[in-house]
């Protein structure tokens, strides 16, 4: 068996979606390193082949199988799979899925030039939010309302995930690397995966889940984008974090900011509801709970 036939073998057994064999070093020109994670690295790109700059992410093997392997026998789809699937105006474009050469996954997507939210939230860069909160909370909702559409989880909505436009006119949803089906052999207790800043109690404490956790993570992503602080502020920023998320209250967002409708603030503290029976069941009846907010903040 050839390199490509074995690598095409490997990852159609793990679930993975398989596109094409890309050559990493020739058919990209790299411009710069945009970030590295836990689980992959990504770096901005001129495509030899397409004329066009692109992002590439290029996803850890020996990690990929290790989340992978929690859903084996389910026949989960890969992250490629699930992000090429992905076609709406508030999702980053997915061009390409496939492996390197060296049978590494990797993913070609759209790039966008403006800053992610993390970055706005972590250096509290005021002028570029100011009057476009609520447009942006209704954006991000509308992504997530649209991948709950599709039937899916997508287990990782914090501000790091969001990328606003360079003229800050809307903003995009990325990654899909712990995306999941919603469907009950995906649901049950046990995948304890996220950002703990904004992972839910049921997510910390291996209980069953459902899509409600996307609605705790977008909350909390909300009420960081109002108010530049964390409704469990402390200084606790890794795993140990999220331990906090149904131990303590949350600040009430009015108390940072008293200018914001309070219909919006109302329904970002439901949404956050560390109760997940006393939580906004579905991103649509967010949507419609902020529907007559007008007012910009």
């Amino acid at each position: 068996m050839g390199l490509i036939d074995s690598l095409k073998a490997r990852f159609a057994s793990s679930g993975s979606s398989f596109n094409s064999v890309i050559n990493v070093e020739s058919r990209f020109e790299r411009m710069r390193t945009s970030a590295v994670g836990t689980m992959s690295a990504f770096f901005v790109a001129r495509d030899r082949e397409k004329d066009r700059v692109v992002g590439v992410k290029l996803l850890d093997i020996e990690k990929h199988d290790l989340f992978e392997a929690r859903f084996k026998g389910l026949g989960k789809p890969g992250e490629g799979e699930i992000a090429m699937g992905m076609k709406h105006p508030r999702v980053v474009e997915t061009y390409e899925a496939g492996v390197t050469t060296k049978g590494q996954p990797i993913i070609v997507m759209e790039y966008i030039e403006g800053p992610s939210l993390q970055h706005i939230i972590v250096n509290k860069h005021e002028e570029l939010v100011r009057g476009r909160r609520l447009m942006l909370i209704r954006e991000m909702a509308e992504a997530i309302q649209y991948v709950h559409s599709k039937g899916f989880i997508h287990r990782d909505i914090c501000p790091r995930n969001f990328i606003c436009l360079p003229d800050m006119s809307g903003i995009k949803l990325i990654d899909f690397g712990l995306t999941i089906p919603a469907t009950a052999p995906y649901m049950a207790p046990g995948n304890r995966t996220g950002t703990p800043l904004y992972m839910s109690p049921e997510i910390v404490r291996r209980r069953h889940t459902d899509q409600r956790v996307d609605l705790f993570s977008f909350g909390v992503t909300c009420f960081c984008l109002c108010s530049f602080k964390h409704p469990w502020q402390g200084d606790e920023v890794n795993g140990r974090a999220a331990l906090y998320h149904d131990t303590t209250a949350p600040t009430d967002l009015l108390e940072y900011c008293p200018a914001i409708d309070p219909r919006l603030a109302r329904s970002i503290m439901s949404a956050l509801n560390p109760k997940v029976e006393e939580r906004t069941a579905t991103i649509d009846q967010f949507l419609q709970s902020i529907r007559l907010v007008k007012t910009e903040f």
